[in-house]
């Protein structure tokens, strides 16, 4: 039975090498994937699923327009699966027609991004996929400060954090920072022993 899934962690947790392992596995079996991106991520090119460790793959790129249902259901094969990375980009219409693919297509849609924002806000595509999938799971990874689970994504700018500013600022490493809530809101603070 088909089901959205909504995979969700911090920056650094291992999202995009999680997309590129699961459409391996699915391709290694003779099973074709569809792998969709945000078009608003731009780091490594247009409609490119990039990892930290250096693998990437093309994707279809989701624009703010696009209709994700229609797209699926005019492909020439049937997909397996369905990989969205960055999916808290999406909108509450992308969203619902994921979910349409699941219900109507039975096809499963696998959905990866970050939760929270850097202000501890929801992302619109988060906030939906939080209400409409049929399993939700964490991705875990560690506080760049301490040894807790990151909860929390922490911006920089110049080494210093940011709380302030516009939700969608497209970066990596240099721009955010995994981090506990403790970290969150005092990343000078010692870490515990």
């Amino acid at each position: 039975m088909a089901q959205l899934y909504y995979k969700y962690g911090t920056m650094n947790s291992g999202k995009t090498i999680e997309i590129l392992k699961v459409a391996h596995n699915y391709e290694e079996q003779g099973k074709p994937v569809v792998i969709m991106t945000s078009a608003l991520d731009t780091r490594d090119g247009y409609g490119i699923v990039s990892s930290r460790i250096g693998m990437c793959r093309e994707a279809v790129a989701i624009t703010e327009e696009m209709d994700i249902f229609a797209f699926v259901q005019a492909l020439p094969f049937t997909p397996y699966c369905v990989l969205i990375d960055e999916c808290q980009f999406l909108n509450k219409q992308h969203v619902y027609d994921l979910a349409r693919v699941v219900d109507e297509l039975g096809i499963p849609v696998m959905a990866f991004g970050l939760k929270n924002d850097f202000q501890n806000e929801l992302f619109e595509g988060s906030r939906y996929l939080l209400l409409m999938a049929d399993k939700i799971d964490e991705i875990k990874t560690i506080c760049q400060f301490c040894s807790k689970k990151a909860t929390m994504v922490l911006r920089t700018e110049n080494g210093k954090p940011v709380y302030e500013g516009d939700q969608i600022q497209i970066g990596g490493n240099e721009t955010y920072i995994p981090v506990c809530r403790k970290h969150y809101f005092n990343p000078m603070m010692p870490t515990d022993k």
